[in-house]
């Protein structure tokens, strides 16, 4: 069965079910029940049109649930005829669905959540990593956002805002490379843009192009990360660095800025740059300054705590470091960067092992452990 084949339809599947009248949280289940069938016969038997097998499937699943459900009665003109078959409409649902996930009734995390389960196909126990609670809680936050969502007709647009949210993470999900929604998200965000007017709309598909640029840059042969100063920019895809600077233009030029825009601007003096060393960090501090007055977010802070290492020193690093709290995520792991910077290779050591333990992956953990063990053979010496 071809997974990403499987990840591009079921959101549109689940978007025709909702459309023909299903409530959100039963057309989710009938599509679940879809998607396990399909892994069941497609192999020996795979389908002429799967968006059309998947739809049928998921519809029958639908109607069988309604007919063994005590509102049968509530739900008579959805099970009086089962559509004629055919081909699988051409129509792409997904944006709408989307925006029925972040329907403003549902918290910004719920709907995030929601659309991430829903539509980005990611697993109830990698959004709740994602958000760093138990996988429980997960669940039962999108059980209730899906509760909520049910009934809600589907034309209502939600919050742009949320949206643009969920597609970021959906994005940066899918670079991670435990699930590859990066192209997806860039696809849904072009679809966006074209829809909606917006400057950051604009910002979050200039940023996400910048990023993508480097994706193939990021990680060596073996699968270990390779940080920003150490790629090979030879592989970095001019063509997408190119696009995105030209969208993150016309977007500021309208002088409405967002946070979108601000870190784009940031990725695109990165990506400027001929080598690492000749940087802007100047510039990128302040853009992190602009960025850290349009929210709250303490990552900004942390990442701008690395900046200031690089443009002003890393004792100047440290202390921009000291405001930020401690127990955020990879905080260690910057504090051992900017502490080696500074010479202090013993903490510098004794810091990355630290961070390793609180590595979020293992891909991270293994690069901080081999940090650690550079530095403890020089000083070693």
């Amino acid at each position: 069965m071809n997974e990403i084949l499987i990840r591009s339809l079921t959101p549109s599947v689940l978007g025709i079910l909702v459309r023909r009248g299903a409530d959100f949280a039963a057309a989710e289940d009938a599509v679940q029940d879809a998607l396990v069938e399909a892994v069941r016969v497609w192999r020996d038997d795979p389908p002429r049109d799967p968006k059309g097998w998947l739809i049928t499937v998921a519809w029958r699943r639908f109607l069988d649930a309604t007919r063994a459900d005590t509102a049968r009665r509530r739900r008579e003109d959805l099970v009086d005829e089962e559509p004629a078959p055919g081909p699988a409409p051409a129509a792409d649902d997904t944006l709408q669905l989307y925006f029925l996930c972040a329907h403003p009734s549902l918290t910004p995390s719920s709907a995030v959540a929601l659309t991430l389960r829903a539509v980005g196909g990611l697993t109830t126990r990698q959004i709740a990593q994602a958000y760093l609670v138990p996988e429980a809680t997960m669940a039962q936050r999108i059980s209730r956002a899906k509760r909520t969502v049910s009934g809600v007709r589907f034309d209502r647009p939600g919050d742009v805002a949320t949206v643009l949210r969920v597609l970021y993470l959906v994005f940066n999900e899918g670079y991670s490379g435990d699930v590859d929604l990066a192209a997806e998200a860039i696809r849904l965000t072009r679809q966006l843009a074209a829809a909606i007017d917006h400057p950051e709309v604009a910002g979050l598909l200039a940023l996400m192009l910048l990023h993508h640029a480097r994706r193939a840059a990021r990680t060596a042969p073996d699968g270990s990360l390779v940080p920003l100063a150490e790629q090979d920019r030879g592989r970095w895809d001019t063509r997408a660095i190119a696009e995105g600077v030209v969208i993150l233009q016309a977007a500021l030029a309208r002088d409405r800025l967002g946070e979108f825009q601000a870190q784009a601007a940031i990725a695109a003096l990165h990506a400027d740059a001929p080598t690492a060393g000749e940087t802007d960090w100047v510039q990128i501090v302040e853009w992190y300054d602009e960025l850290a007055g349009l929210t709250d977010n303490p990552v900004v802070r942390l990442n701008r705590a690395v900046a200031v290492g690089e443009a002003d020193g890393p004792r100047a690093g440290l202390a921009a470091l000291a405001a930020v709290d401690d127990s955020l995520p990879r905080h260690t792991a910057v504090a051992a960067y900017l502490h080696e910077r500074d010479g202090d290779l013993k903490t510098a050591a004794r810091l990355y092992v630290e961070a390793a333990r609180k590595a979020p992956d293992l891909a991270e953990r293994d690069h901080l452990t081999r940090q650690a063990a550079r530095l403890n053979v020089r000083l070693s010496r």
